[in-house]
């Protein structure tokens, strides 16, 4: 049986800007006797970052969550009129200069914020709490992992607060346990995924990339996704997932547009989206985009920018009302600070 341990904080407060990722490429495989898939996948994170402020408490956890706009916000009606938003206080709405609460972010109990406080108090014993600030930034519902970035936020943080230990392979167990995306992001960087997605191998990509992602108001259902692949038997065959595995790993230095022109099974049952999908990825190639690509199940789509394109330039060429956000490729999930936003 566990020792209780009654910990004594050993930080005021950590920051920790929990990054979101990309899927630079996403083959599906068949549904396994667990009720997941495998699949292989290239994850890929990038620069922009929820923030999880933690603070001590003496029992408990708490939660709250606020939205600071990262979108590159528009000048005017006209087609190309944009800004970076970033210019500006980060979430600030009217005069109260406050960040607005987070939509499409569970609450209560079922946010993976809580879930994982809970996991990692009951891994160490700990009976002490925390009071957690979350900052979103990264869409909700989006395929970029938002939700999957403040968990493993925790599992960093919360042992930190109280100088503990929790070493790799119960950090491992526990982002599992939490969802398929949560070991990638206490990882970070790029990995090719497989299994589920948690079985991670390092890569290295030729070059760093600068990307615009667009997103659209409408979403992408993960769960019924993952069933119209089913009935569509869009998804690969084991051995065909190995093929493709393999292909990736015996490659070194992949460029991101390369790995992305490998596709993306989701990019197949979008239904009546799927016109909407190929719009979008039109004009954002026509705005100078060298290859577009849905990420994870949808609805973001990721646009890479070629070395000498000016973002701006890129971005003022682009027609139409999806929220843009500029991003680079990122070496890592997570980053503590301690400046707090």
């Amino acid at each position: 049986m566990p020792v209780i341990r009654r910990a004594e904080p050993v930080a005021g407060k950590i920051a920790i800007d929990a990054r979101g990722k990309l899927n630079l490429m996403l083959a599906v495989g068949p549904a396994r006797g667990d009720g997941f898939h495998d699949l292989v996948t290239v994850f890929q994170s990038i620069s922009l970052a929820d923030t999880l402020i933690v603070e001590p408490r003496r029992r408990g956890f708490t939660l709250a969550v606020r939205h600071a706009d990262a979108s590159l916000a528009r000048e005017g009606p006209a087609p190309g009129a944009w800004r970076d938003r970033r210019a500006t206080p980060s979430g600030s709405s009217g005069r109260s200069g406050r960040a607005r609460p987070a939509a499409g972010v569970p609450g209560g109990e079922d946010n993976l914020v809580l879930r994982a406080a809970r996991r990692v108090a009951a891994e160490l014993a700990l009976t002490a709490g925390a009071r957690f600030t979350l900052v979103k930034r990264i869409p909700a519902g989006s395929g970029m992992g938002g939700g999957s970035a403040d968990a493993a936020a925790v599992i960093a943080a919360l042992p930190a607060l109280y100088g503990l230990r929790l070493g790799p392979r119960r950090r491992h167990a526990i982002a599992l346990e939490l969802g398929s995306d949560v070991p990638f992001a206490l990882r970070g960087g790029t990995a090719l995924g497989r299994g589920r997605g948690e079985q991670l191998t390092r890569i290295a990509l030729e070059a760093p990339f600068r990307a615009l992602i667009a997103v659209p108001g409408w979403r992408v259902a993960t769960g019924p996704a993952y069933a119209r692949i089913d009935r569509g038997k869009y998804a690969l065959t084991p051995r065909g997932v190995n093929i493709r595995s393999s292909q990736i790993l015996g490659r070194k230095r992949l460029s991101a547009a390369s790995l992305m022109r490998l596709g993306n099974t989701f990019e197949k049952v979008l239904g009546n989206r799927r016109s909407d999908f190929r719009s979008l990825c039109e004009r954002l190639r026509r705005a100078g985009a060298i290859v577009t690509r849905l990420t994870g199940s949808g609805s973001a789509v990721v646009a890479v920018l070629g070395p000498g394109s000016p973002i701006h330039e890129v971005v003022g060429r682009f027609a139409g009302s999806e929220r843009l956000y500029a991003v680079r490729s990122a070496r890592s999930g997570l980053r503590r600070h301690d400046a707090v936003t």
